[in-house]
């Protein structure tokens, strides 16, 4: 069977939706929910996804590429955009009835801002009943995260933009963690503590950090952080640092750090390394 692909709703807004490919063959096969950044704003979709889409389903992973709304759109920042990686991932078991998925096998590969979505993803069954973003009572299980590039600690990436716009004096003024929680760690404490991984960090998923040492737009600090963090806390974390690689480079099929991705990726769908020509 050849590959096909579809485009699902999963609400009534534009950017409530997600795009499945299924790979050749007939399952059931290992989902890879694959979540975009772009620091949580509109100014980057799914698309920039679209190489990992076409070189993950020709190694046999069904693909779950997310759309969500972001900053700068209604209904977008806090608390919609939680809301939507979280129903969207929740739909893939409507999904997963007619298109030959392992549920079994799900993992989560976020870039940049998708890499802290797919980190709290694993641990928003730890979310108060009480809370806004709380949106099911079982969440879907996730096996595997894989960050590329992520910002998993919120607070230290807010206080890395604003120390970069007081150096700037003003000629850079975008923070964009400050306009998705609408406040500093000071000011809402309580949105750090419940949208960051580094804050809300569950245990029971294994977690794969991979960063480059060149990057500049998210510094490879931030992921050390979250690693030091989930060691003391007994989580299944690694970190693999690729020292040549700068922000884009981690999520570009064509690049020789892509085989080191590609095989963090493949171990967590438990399939076996594939040659690709």
């Amino acid at each position: 069977m050849k590959s096909e692909s579809r485009r699902y709703p999963y609400g009534d807004q534009p950017s409530q939706f997600a795009d499945l490919v299924l790979p050749e063959g007939n399952g059931p096969f290992p989902v890879a929910i694959l979540v975009h950044g772009g620091f949580w704003k509109n100014r980057i979709s799914l698309d920039i996804m679209s190489p990992m889409v076409a070189d993950l389903t020709a190694r046999g992973i069904a693909t779950w590429n997310i759309e969500y709304r972001r900053v700068g759109e209604e209904g977008g920042g806090w608390p919609g955009t939680f809301q939507d990686v979280a129903r969207a991932t929740d739909h893939l078991r409507e999904v997963a009835r007619n298109n030959r998925l392992d549920l079994n096998r799900v993992l989560v590969v976020g870039h940049s801002a998708g890499g802290q979505i797919g980190l709290w993803l694993a641990a928003r069954h730890l979310l108060p009943d009480d809370n806004v973003l709380k949106t099911s009572d079982h969440p879907l299980d996730i096996k595997t995260v894989v960050s590329l590039a992520g910002v998993c600690d919120l607070a230290l990436m807010e206080a890395t933009h604003r120390m970069r716009i007081s150096e700037m004096r003003g000629a850079v003024s975008d923070n964009p963690v400050y306009d998705l929680l609408e406040g500093t760690p000071f000011e809402v404490p309580e949105r750090y503590a419940f949208a960051s991984p580094i804050q809300l960090l569950s245990v029971q998923s294994e977690q794969i950090l991979i960063h480059g040492g060149c990057d500049l737009n998210v510094p490879i600090g931030i992921s050390h952080s979250y690693y030091n963090a989930a060691m003391i806390a007994g989580a299944p974390v690694e970190l693999i640092e690729i020292q040549n690689a700068e922000h884009f480079k981690v999520i570009n099929p064509r690049s020789d750090c892509w085989p080191i991705i590609a095989r963090a990726i493949l171990q967590a769908a438990e399939l076996p390394a594939r040659k690709m020509q």
